[in-house]
C-alpha cells in the first residue's frame, strides 16, 4: 500500500505527534524535538517514547514504540542509524500515519547504505506510512503550529506578504531559507527538509504546497528531480494557480553532479533540458542563494508580477549609467517614459537634471528628500512602467529616514512592485529604515544588484506565465511514410520528412551505378551521391559521400569510389543503396532536432550549423510545444543570430520558414511516442524557404502512446 495524500497530511498536520528517542538533555535531539513542538504552540497530543526515562519534565514516557496508543499521526525518530529499521517496523505496527527519519549515514555514504535506505522506503510503503528523509532536520508547518524538527527554532512572528513554503533536499539550505526569509519580515508557510528521499520526495511536498491555501510562493533546492514528468505537471498546476515557483538546482557542472550524488544520494539528470521545460512553465531558475531569496520576497510580497518593464529612480548619476548596463545584461527592459510622466518629473527636479529612465534626481534630494516621494509617484503611475526600483545612497541616519519617509509617502497604493535599495554595501542604517519600507509592503535590499535582479526575474516570470499560455498548434499530418524501428538511413528519414512537409532535395535511392545515372539524368546535374545504410551514420567519415558530380562519367566514377571507401572503412556495413540528390544551393545552415529524453520527454534544439554549433556551443534547447513566436524568439537568442539578418550584405533568411519547420517537428514527437529522435543537420535556409540536406532519425517502437 503506498503512502497517499492522507498520510502526507497526517504528517504536515498531525492531531498526534510521538516523540521517539527522548533524552532529557538540554540540546538533544529528541528534546530538541519536543521543545520546539511546545514552543510553537502545537495544540495536540504529544507522546514521548525512551527506553531509559520513565518521565521527561512533566510528561510520561512510554518504554518502546509498541506500547504507544494506534494511530497516532506521525513520529519524529530520534534515533540512531542502526536503529531506523526496527523503529520504523514499529511505527507500522502500530499504524501510526508518518514519520521523520533524522539519522544519517544511508544512501548518501555508499552503495550498502543505499539498499538500507531501500529496505526503510519498503517498510514505510507496505506499512501505508509516508517516511520523510532520512538525512533530514525535518520540517515545520508555521501556520498549523507544527515543528517536527531537531533544529532550534525561534518563536514564530508572523511576517508581511504572501505565505512561502519552502522544500529543500539539503537540511542546511532549508535552515538557511528558512533563517533568511524570516529576517526579511515575510511570511512562511511550510519548510521542509526532504534529505535522501527514501520514499516522501519534493514533488509530494510540492503536490501539497501547489494545493495549500495558505502557500502563495513556493522556494525549491532541488540536487535532483527524480520525478520529472510529474514535477512539470505540478509547476503547470502551479502556474495555472498564480503560485510562482522560484527554483535553484545546482548540477550544471560535473563537479556539482558528481557532489549531490555524494550529499543526498541523487543521480544526477540533464540540466538543459531540465532548465528548458521547467522555464516554459515560468518557473524561476536561478544561479545563487541571493537570487533564490530575493526573487521570493518580490514574488510574495507583490501578488501581480510585473508584464511590463522597470523604472528606476536614484540619486546618483554614476549608477544610472550601471544601471542601464546591468538591464540590459539581466534582459529586464527599461522603458521610455511617457510623455505627461516627463511633463510631471520636470516640475519637481531642476532644470538640469535629464528626465528620462533611469531617472537621476540628483543631489537636490540632500535638501528636499520629498523630491524622492513624488518622483516615484509618478513613475508608478507611468503606464508603460510594470516595477519600480529605487536605489539611493542613504546618507547619515537623519537624512536617511528622511528619504525613507519620502518613498513611503509617495507611494499611495501597491498596485506595481517597488523594490528600494541603498548603496554603500554595509554603510551603518538606522535599525527603523528598513523595517520601515517592509511595513510598508516594500521590498528591501542592501544592494542595488541584488533589486535589479530580483525585479528582472520576477518580471520574466510574468512575462513567462503569460506566454507558457500559448502553445504550438497539432499540425500533424493524418498519415505519413512508414517507420521501420530503429535508427533510419537518410533515405528513409528524408522520405518521411517530405511526407509531414518538410522540404527535402529531389532525390532518389539507387541499387546500383546504372540506376544512378538515370535518376541523375531526370533530376539534373549536378547531384551528390551519398552511401545509404541505417549504421552508417557518420557517412563522410567513411568516404560515403561525394558532391558536385557534374555528369555521368564523374558519377560512375563516384559510385565506385565509394563503394569501395565504405567497405574498406566499414566492412561490417551492408549498403542499401546510395542516394542520388539534387545538390542544393549554398545557404546558411542550421541543426534542428526534435528528441525524446527517457525521463522529460520531448523537447527541440536549434543551432547554427558549422563551426559554430561545436566551437561556440551555440544551441538553444526548448520545450516542445512552443509556438511560431517562441520559437523566433529562441532563434533570436543564439550568439549568431545576426547571420540570420543578413550579416555583411548578405540576405536576411526566412525565419517563418525556419519556425515552420521546428513547429513540424514538436508537434510531431508530441503527438507519436515512437519518435526518439529527429536531428537535420544541416537544414539550409534561404531567404525564401528552408532545404533538409541531412537527416538523422531513431525510432522506439516499444514506446507507449500517450
Amino acid at each position: 500500500m503506498e503512502a497517499g495524500p492522507r498520510s502526507l497530511v497526517r504528517l504536515l498536520r498531525p492531531r498526534s505527534v510521538a516523540v521517539v528517542g527522548i533524552s532529557p538533555e538540554p540540546g538533544s535531539i529528541g528534546a530538541n524535538a519536543l521543545k520546539n513542538l511546545t514552543d510553537i504552540g502545537f495544540a495536540g497530543d504529544i507522546f514521548l517514547v525512551s527506553r531509559t526515562n520513565r518521565s521527561i519534565g512533566d510528561r510520561d514516557c512510554f518504554a518502546s514504540i509498541d506500547e504507544l496508543p494506534e494511530n497516532i499521526d506521525a513520529a519524529v525518530l530520534a534515533v540512531p542509524r542502526q536503529a531506523t529499521a526496527d523503529a520504523v517496523k514499529a511505527c507500522v505496527r502500530r499504524k501510526i500515519g508518518a514519520a521523520v527519519v533524522f539519522a544519517a549515514g544511508f544512501a548518501e555514504m555508499d552503495e550498502a547504505g543505499r539498499i538500507e535506505q531501500s529496505k526503510l522506503a519498503e517498510l514505510a510503503r507496505d506499512g501505508g506510512m509516508a517516511l520523510c528523509g532520512p538525512n533530514c532536520i525535518g520540517l515545520v508547518n508555521l501556520p498549523g503550529k507544527v515543528a517536527l524538527t531537531f533544529e532550534p527554532l525561534a518563536p514564530p512572528v508572523a511576517g508581511k506578504g504572501r505565505a512561502i513554503g519552502v522544500v529543500t533536499q539539503s537540511g542546511a539550505m532549508c535552515s538557511t531559507l528558512r533563517l533568511a526569509l524570516l529576517a526579511k519580515d515575510l511570511n512562511l508557510s511550510c519548510v521542509v527538509s526532504t534529505g535522501n528521499e527514501a520514499q516522501l520526495t519534493t514533488e509530494d511536498f510540492l503536490d501539497y504546497l501547489v494545493n495549500d491555501a495558505s502557500t502563495r510562493v513556493i522556494v525549491l533546492f532541488m540536487e535532483q528531480v527524480r520525478e520529472p514528468r510529474r514535477f512539470l505537471a505540478l509547476a503547470a498546476r502551479a502556474r495555472a494557480r498564480s503560485k510562482p515557483i522560484v527554483l535553484m538546482h545546482p548540477g550544471r557542472s560535473a563537479r556539482a553532479q558528481s557532489s549531490a550524488r555524494t550529499h543526498t544520494g541523487a543521480m544526477t539528470d540533464n540540466h538543459a533540458i531540465m532548465a528548458a521545460l521547467l522555464r516554459r512553465e515560468a518557473i524561476v531558475l536561478v544561479e545563487t542563494l541571493d537570487e533564490l531569496i530575493d526573487s521570493a520576497e518580490i514574488l510574495a510580497r507583490f501578488a501581480t508580477p510585473p508584464a511590463k518593464g522597470a523604472a528606476i529612480m536614484t540619486n546618483s548619476g554614476a549608477f544610472k549609467g550601471y544601471a542601464l548596463d546591468f538591464a540590459e545584461t539581466l534582459g529586464l527592459d527599461l522603458p521610455p517614459l511617457s510623455a505627461p510622466s516627463v511633463e510631471a518629473i520636470k516640475k519637481i527636479l531642476p532644470p538640469f537634471a535629464a528626465v528620462e529612465n533611469p531617472v537621476d534626481v540628483t543631489a537636490m534630494s540632500i535638501r528636499d528628500a520629498s523630491i524622492l516621494g513624488r518622483t516615484a509617484a509618478h513613475l508608478l503611475a507611468d503606464p508603460a512602467m510594470g516595477s519600480l526600483v529605487v536605489s539611493v545612497v542613504a546618507g547619515a541616519p537623519r537624512f536617511a529616514m528622511d528619504k525613507a519617509k519620502s518613498i513611503i509617502d509617495g507611494i499611495a497604493d501597491l498596485q506595481k512592485p517597488v523594490a528600494v535599495a541603498t548603496m554603500g554595501d554595509e554603510t551603518p542604517l538606522p535599525q527603523e529604515f528598513a523595517a520601515a519600507l517592509r511595513e510598508k509592503g516594500l521590498a528591501f535590499f542592501r544592494s542595488p544588484d541584488r533589486a535589479l535582479r530580483a525585479m528582472a526575474n520576477a518580471t520574466w516570470h510574468g512575462h513567462a506565465a503569460a506566454a507558457a499560455q500559448r502553445c504550438a498548434p497539432e499540425i500533424v499530418p493524418d498519415s505519413h511514410a512508414p517507420l521501420p524501428a530503429g535508427a533510419l538511413a537518410e533515405y528513409q528519414g528524408k522520405a518521411f520528412l517530405r511526407s509531414i512537409g518538410i522540404s527535402v532535395p529531389a532525390g532518389e535511392l539507387a541499387r546500383d551505378g546504372e540506376e544512378a545515372c538515370a535518376l541523375a539524368r531526370r533530376i539534373g546535374y549536378p547531384v551528390a551521391l551519398k552511401a545509404q545504410a541505417a549504421a552508417l551514420t557518420h557517412k563522410s567519415d567513411a568516404g560515403g559521400v561525394v558532391l558536385g558530380i557534374a555528369d555521368a562519367a564523374a558519377l560512375t566514377r563516384a559510385w565506385k569510389a565509394v563503394a569501395a571507401n565504405v567497405r574498406g572503412a566499414r566492412p561490417d556495413v551492408p549498403l542499401d543503396g546510395m542516394l542520388v540528390e539534387q545538390m542544393a544551393a549554398p545557404g546558411l545552415e542550421l541543426v534542428v532536432g526534435a528528441h525524446r529524453d527517457p525521463a522529460w520527454g520531448p523537447y527541440l534544439t536549434v543551432g547554427l550549423g558549422g563551426v559554430w554549433i561545436e566551437a561556440l556551443a551555440d544551441l538553444r534547447v526548448f520545450a516542445a510545444d512552443l509556438d511560431r513566436d517562441g520559437i523566433v524568439e529562441e532563434l533570436r537568442k543564439l550568439k549568431g543570430a545576426a547571420l540570420l539578418y543578413g550579416h555583411r550584405g548578405a540576405a536576411a533568411v526566412d525565419l517563418d520558414a525556419i519556425a515552420g519547420c521546428v513547429l513540424r517537428l514538436g508537434a510531431l514527437v508530441r503527438a507519436d511516442a515512437r519518435i526518439a529522435e529527429i536531428e537535420i543537420n544541416p537544414l539550409a535556409v534561404y531567404p525564401n524557404g528552408v532545404l533538409a540536406l541531412d537527416v538523422l532519425m531513431r525510432v522506439d517502437e516499444t514506446a507507449r502512446q500517450g
